[in-house]
């Protein structure tokens, strides 16, 4: 077995109910001028003022930037960088998906070190500590509240870059179920499918380890037995608490494994197409699945079993029924057929 290390770093509440403990947490860091980060979608259903009035109710100061978009651009990150400095605020905290953690994650960097995001591209350029950050995901699916990295879109080079770094991991998270059961179901889909690739990916990579493999084994099975419950119906507390739960496993798992073909081929459709990122992952990973599965060391047997319905015996198992039962599970959550269709929906449902 090969050498390797591990920490896990925060400080991470769970629990239905938990975002009331947020004032504990700010307290704990000392802050009282807060940024907050979400976005437009968030405010409309009303979550951004729930967050907003326990925050204030606490006696603290609140202001907000709510202009994330989904694959958020270099221009984001600097409005809501200017905001944190002209507001004089002490601390982020991302409310959303991984597009806002991203984004906190930035904001954080460009506060305390200066220069433009473009600067920190790449693995270990952030020189330290960012501003204290409390992450609360409302999606099942990206698991940055405990990934070392943020992606932002630069439009003047089509390109997703990505800032790798343990500095940039947010201080605290709070994972709260109730955040994540008034998700459409279109959502829920392509966040958790999305949560069960970081797993997937982080379990067969060649930098995986005992302590991912454990990670990604529990949320595979988390996800996996929960993923189509949750899909039809998100007030189904027991499958919320499920996915919440798996996609924060699989977050650590990744953060330590890394990922592999499936993102890498996403980040440019993404980028040029501005296809959901859950849903380019979703599109491509069957067939990566069926290219890689010439290379399968027997794990691909237990992310069958995980995922399939339909268990089966190791002698009955050969590689080649995996990519079937993942096209089989996307079909049933409504993931697009293809990459054609999703960049036609991707189409059709943009400005």
């Amino acid at each position: 077995m090969k050498d390797f290390n591990f920490k896990i770093p925060q400080n991470i509440q769970f629990g239905m109910g938990s975002l009331k403990k947020l004032p504990e947490i700010l307290a704990e860091n000392h802050s009282d001028n807060i940024l907050l980060v979400s976005d437009r979608g968030l405010e409309k259903i009303g979550v951004v003022k729930k967050v907003q009035d326990i925050i204030e109710a606490a006696g603290l100061k609140c202001t907000s930037y709510l202009d994330v978009v989904p694959n958020p651009t270099v221009a984001v990150v600097n409005e809501a960088t200017a905001l944190y400095k002209e507001c004089g605020a002490t601390s982020i905290v991302a409310l959303g998906g991984g597009s806002s953690m991203d984004v906190g994650k930035a904001v954080g960097v460009l506060v305390n070190y200066g220069g433009k995001i473009t600067d920190y591209e790449g693995n270990h350029k952030v020189p330290g500590p960012i501003v204290p950050m409390i992450a609360i995901p409302t999606t099942a699916g990206t698991g940055s509240e405990v990934t070392a990295s943020a992606v932002i879109t630069d439009t003047e080079r089509n390109y997703k870059l990505s800032v790798f770094s343990y500095e940039i991991l947010p201080k605290y998270a709070v994972l709260d179920p109730e955040l994540i059961m008034t998700a459409p179901a279109s959502i829920a889909a392509s966040c958790g499918v999305d949560a069960l690739i970081h797993a997937m990916e982080a379990y067969v990579s060649r930098n995986a380890t005992p302590f991912s493999d454990a990670m990604a084994e529990k949320a595979m099975e988390l996800i996996g037995g929960n993923l189509r419950r949750f899909v039809a119906n998100r007030q189904d507390e027991e499958a919320a608490c499920a996915m919440m739960l798996g996609s924060n496993f699989a977050g650590i798992s990744f953060a330590w494994a890394r990922l592999g073909n499936v993102h890498a081929m996403s980040h440019p459709i993404s980028a040029y197409f501005d296809v959901p990122h859950g849903v380019a992952n979703a599109v491509l990973l069957p067939v990566i699945a069926e290219y890689n599965a010439l290379a399968d060391h027997g794990r691909y047997f237990k992310i069958f079993n995980y995922i399939s319905p339909f268990k089966v015996d190791a002698g009955e198992f050969e590689p080649g029924l995996l990519p079937g039962a993942i096209r089989e599970l996307c079909g049933e959550i409504g993931i697009p057929n293809g990459i054609v269709e999703a960049v036609n929906n991707a189409s059709r449902n943009g400005p």
